[in-house]
């Protein structure tokens, strides 16, 4: 292979360690929110983790389709990268689980609110004693199973 080839194999390895090692780091930090149960606080940086997810995403998939394009980078590069994808998808994994937890935990609470408000109307009647319709409880709960 060209000098040129080789750099710029190179480049592109290290600039993929670089993406791979910053999304690793961002849902690192969003798996501790999660884990100490503050979801919230995660919102404020969704945006810059959803940009740096397809991106990864997109490197990646052009990886997948021209193997070659680093195939000229050294051995020690090409090692770093997969090691810096094997901590991406440890971390991806924990991520995972603790996105997983937060979302059983809200709809828990939201099933426990709809039962409450449900239980607290008592049983709708259709008609009462003078043979008219009862008034019934005009407020509305909507219940989605869907996150």
């Amino acid at each position: 292979m060209t000098d040129a080839a080789t750099l710029n194999a190179t480049a592109r390895v290290r600039q993929l360690i670089d993406l791979t090692n910053r999304l690793t780091a961002r849902l690192s930090e969003e798996s501790k929110v999660f884990e100490s149960h503050r979801p919230q606080d995660a919102a404020a940086a969704l945006a810059g983790t959803q940009d740096l997810a397809n991106a990864y995403r997109r490197e990646s998939a052009q990886l997948k389709a021209n193997p070659a394009s680093v195939a000229a980078a050294p051995a020690a590069d090409r090692v770093a990268l997969i090691r810096a994808t094997e901590a991406f998808e440890a971390v991806l994994s924990r991520h995972s689980r603790a996105v997983e937890a937060a979302r059983v935990v809200s709809e828990g609470l939201v099933q426990t609110i709809a039962a409450e408000v449900a239980g607290q109307r008592g049983s709708p009647s259709a008609y009462g004693a003078s043979g008219k319709a009862n008034a019934g409880d005009s407020r509305a709960v909507a219940f989605n199973r869907q996150a």
